[in-house]
C-alpha cells in the first residue's frame, strides 16, 4: 500500500530535479547568451562578448588566458550582462585616444 505512494513520488521527485538540473546548467545559460547577443546586436555592435573582454583587459596591460576569458564570459553574461556594453566603451575611448 505505501508503494503505491512512494513510487509515483519518487519518480515526480526525480524528474522534477532533473528538470531544474537541465534548467539551471544548460537553459538558463543560453537565454543569458542570447540576451547578450541580441543586446551587442541592438547596438550595432559587431564583436563578440570573448573578443571584448580580451581587447579590454588587454588594454588594461594584463594577459589573459583563453580559460580565463571563458569564466569571465559566463560570469558576466549570467549576472552582470550589462558589462559587455561598459567593456566595449572603454575599449572604444582606449582606440580613439590612441588616434
Amino acid at each position: 500500500m505505501v508503494s503505491i505512494i512512494i513510487i509515483p513520488l519518487t519518480i515526480v521527485a526525480i524528474v522534477g530535479l532533473s528538470g531544474y538540473l537541465v534548467y539551471k546548467f544548460v537553459m538558463y545559460d543560453l537565454l543569458c547568451k542570447r540576451s547578450v547577443n541580441q543586446t551587442l546586436k541592438k547596438y550595432n555592435i559587431q564583436k563578440t562578448p570573448a573578443q571584448i573582454i580580451k581587447e579590454y583587459y588587454h588594454n588594461k596591460g594584463e594577459k589573459i588566458s583563453h580559460q580565463e576569458v571563458q569564466y569571465l564570459e559566463k560570469n558576466y553574461r549570467q549576472k552582470e550582462p550589462e558589462q559587455f556594453l561598459t567593456m566595449y566603451d572603454a575599449v572604444r575611448e582606449k582606440t580613439k585616444d590612441k588616434e
